[in-house]
């Protein structure tokens, strides 16, 4: 039995949060479900505090969630773990890897700066320039730069009036100033989750829509397949998540008539899609590597 004090970072009572804090107990014999909701930093002291434990004072931390739902606080939330890793103790994934994908603009800049092939981009503030911009897609996703599972996502045609679609980005920048357009493909209703641990591809599932939705997140009533993916596609999910150095996630893959592309790299990849989909254990794989990274300190 390990004797390593592994705190996990997550939603309490949360599937995803609650297996993995399991997978830790049965091979440490110490559980520590942490909601960031209730961290304190003492800088003074450097002391990172959640119900009475001082955090910088564990081997490890896991996080696998920081938050419920995506907003710029989950930026500061990070920063505080940063604290943590500088008295010593390793975190899954580091704080700076996580800060680069919580706002879905810095994934994307990093993607494309990486030549990872992804869908036809438009960011801006300027309202004039988000109208030209839809006329020319034909059909375009609107997406806030802070969220998951399609949340607050929005479907502008190029058929819609000017007078439509300016009233439309005005309601969504009250919210949102910069506003980020992508041109929406025909994804066939399917698209891909592969996962990577510390880098190594372990498999890819599919997100399968059961409706006519136009995103295929299980949120929206889509279901997990199993997928084996070509070699070609193994090696660009991993070209796309290498600039990132996380120790756990999910490249998201769409298949389309001119060739797979990318959408995001996720911080917080889940376990239920490997598992209903590919029938891999995912977190007991993670549990399995976070020891053995901590074991080689």
């Amino acid at each position: 039995m390990n004797n390593l004090r592994i705190g996990v970072i997550g939603i309490p009572g949360k599937w995803s949060t609650e297996v993995l804090a399991d997978k830790i107990e049965s091979k440490t014999g110490y559980r520590l479900v942490i909601d960031m909701a209730d961290i304190a930093l003492d800088l003074e002291n450097k002391r990172l505090l959640a119900n009475g434990i001082n955090l910088c004072e564990l081997d490890g931390l896991i996080v696998k969630k920081a938050s419920q739902d995506y907003n710029p606080s989950m930026l500061d939330r990070v920063e505080l773990l940063r604290v943590a890793e500088a008295s010593g103790v390793r975190v899954f994934s580091s704080a700076e890897s996580i800060l680069r994908l919580v706002d879905r603009l810095s994934c994307t800049v990093t993607l494309r700066n990486a030549d990872i092939p992804m869908p036809s981009t438009f960011v801006t503030e300027n309202i004039d320039q988000a109208v030209k911009a839809i006329k020319q897609y034909g059909s375009a996703v609107l997406k806030p730069l802070f969220s998951t599972k399609a949340r607050g996502m929005t479907i502008l045609k190029s058929n819609q009036s000017d007078a439509e679609l300016i009233h439309a980005l005005e309601a969504f920048k009250i919210n949102n100033p910069m506003m980020y357009l992508q041109q929406k493909l025909d994804l066939s209703g399917r698209d891909l989750g592969m996962v990577f641990i510390g880098g190594r591809y372990l498999c890819t599932y599919a997100r399968v829509s059961q409706s006519d939705t136009w995103n295929t997140t299980i949120h929206d009533g889509g279901r997990y397949e199993n997928y084996h993916p070509s070699e070609e596609l193994i090696e660009l999910g991993s070209k796309a998540q290498a600039p990132f150095n996380l120790d756990f996630t999910t490249v998201d893959i769409a298949l389309t008539d001119t060739g797979p592309i990318v959408f995001e790299v996720s911080a917080f990849g889940g376990f239920k899609g490997a598992l209903e989909g590919s029938n891999i254990d995912a977190a007991e794989a993670y549990c399995h590597y976070v020891l053995t990274q901590l074991d080689k300190k």
